[in-house]
């Protein structure tokens, strides 16, 4: 009878690859078979060679010697192709790198994800295991978009040397942050090692940087540069310090309507040049209040319309899955998405509705409704319903947020078409306006009469004058 070799087992515990699909924080908890495990590797009775991942996991110096003075591969691998050089990198042991590569590790290995135990390293920001791996030799991976000579690097590419993160906070949603760069403050949005692995993402970006240097718009955010020649490649566009919508509309609840409509006028004017980008027009695919900025003077730009949502530059797409990108809201989208139809830029005039209709209501979209009930409630033809006072509406506001949320895409206005409404309810709102004022200044002032005023029969005298 022939004995089967037997197969590498999985190291499960600590930190996993970077580039795992399943990888774990480093707050997260061990399961309980995990556990179970780990008892065993501390009791020697597994698998020595995913012992030695253990001891690497673990920091122990003295009983790794021990197994390598054993004749124990130093750069044996697991079934995921991780080597205790991995693990160590990891967890961030210097110590334990050190002594693996001084015993012949190779720096160089990748898992089945692709990743390095440096690429691990940068992942969980071990900078001292960073700088012993690459003092063996270890070299940062090369960005997918690196080019072979200084012609060929773009016009608008950015030393990511020149960007300062030293005062940087988190702005708005997913991976944007504030930096400095020449002097001034940008918002900065970092793409992960997911890049080097995923061919999808990195052609959408290419197709983002394309747009992104021909948008030129006072409610669009205005690109400034990118660093595409270095890790991790990274989006700069202005930095607008008054933050988002969303965090606006949290503080203010409600706005009055000449005051909503401006700020959809200014969103209006934003999409519809989107949308009429030559030669193919820019769907949004994800218009809600925290991908809407507000710059210095409190006028409002469309933002993130990039590879998170795999910006489409085409007449028409295909979502093929109902999600969202990271942060967003099911709130806004449109049902077609829902139901994996082909999409146009009408996805965005049905989010746009919502967002109007949340400035003047004061709460997001079915806010009494769990998020996860949103996509059936859509896909019935039901709507956030109308709850503020008829005056809140000014003529043929309500109308129009009806027709931009219409069950049929085609029956939705285009954003040319939205501007023009909107553009007449301002001018009756500003008229309304001015014609109170006017009025106030015209009207001659009344006091309501008092005891003071009666007029004495006797004396003909009134104890204080009438203001007329």
């Amino acid at each position: 009878m022939t004995i089967k070799p037997k197969s590498p087992a999985r190291f499960k515990l600590g930190r996993q690859s970077s580039l795992a699909p399943d990888s774990r924080t480093p707050t997260e908890t061990v399961t309980e078979d995990e556990d179970k495990e780990l008892a065993a590797a501390a009791a020697g009775i597994v698998d020595p060679t995913i012992r030695l991942m253990y001891l690497a996991n673990e920091g122990d110096i003295d009983g790794i010697k021990k197994m390598l003075d054993s004749g124990t591969n130093v750069d044996y691998r697991d079934i995921d192709g991780r080597t205790a050089l991995h693990v160590a990198a990891c967890q961030g042991r210097t110590d334990v790198v050190e002594l693996l590569l001084s015993r012949g590790a190779k720096v160089v290995s990748m898992d089945r994800w692709g990743s390095t135990p440096l690429a691990d390293a940068v992942y969980y920001k071990n900078h001292d295991v960073i700088k012993l791996l690459e003092k063996y030799g270890a070299k940062p991976p090369i960005a997918p978009m690196h080019v072979l000579t200084d012609r060929e690097v773009p016009e608008y590419e950015i030393h990511s040397s020149e960007l300062d993160f030293s005062n940087s906070v988190k702005i708005s949603k997913g991976t944007f942050h504030k930096a400095s760069w020449r002097g001034i403050d940008v918002a900065v949005k970092t793409f992960g090692e997911e890049m080097f692995t995923d061919e999808d993402k990195v052609n959408a970006f290419r197709d983002e940087l394309a747009l992104l240097q021909k948008i030129r718009h006072p409610n669009v955010v205005q690109f400034l540069g990118a660093v595409t020649q270095s890790t991790p490649m990274m989006i700069v566009t202005e930095y607008l310090p008054k933050g988002d919508l969303r965090q606006y509309l949290d503080r203010k609840g409600s706005l009055e309507p000449a005051h909503a409509v401006k700020f959809a006028l200014e969103i209006a004017r934003g999409m519809n040049y989107l949308h009429e980008h030559k030669p193919e027009a820019i769907i949004h695919c994800d218009l809600e209040p925290p991908n809407i900025l507000r710059d210095d003077s409190g006028h409002l730009k469309v933002a993130d319309f990039g590879i998170s949502k795999l910006l489409v530059v085409k007449t028409t797409v295909k979502k093929d899955k109902p999600t969202t990108s990271l942060g967003s809201s099911w709130r806004y989208m449109a049902p077609e998405v829902y139901r994996k139809e082909e999409c146009d830029t009408k996805v965005d005039v049905f989010s746009f509705a919502l967002i109007l209709q949340e400035m003047i209501e004061g709460c997001v979209p079915f806010h009494l409704k769990e998020e996860s009930e949103i996509p059936k409630a859509y896909n019935e033809d039901e709507r956030p319903p109308f709850n503020a006072p008829i005056k809140s509406y000014p003529f043929g506001l309500r109308e129009l947020i009806e027709d931009c949320w219409d069950k049929e895409a085609s029956k939705r206005p285009t954003f040319r078409e939205i501007i023009t409404s909107l553009e007449l309810i301002s001018d009756r709102i500003a008229r309304k306006m001015g014609w109170k004022v006017r009025l106030g200044k015209c009207l001659p002032r009344f006091r309501l009469f008092t005891k003071r005023d009666y007029v004495n029969p006797s004396s003909g005298r009134s104890s204080s004058p009438i203001t007329r």
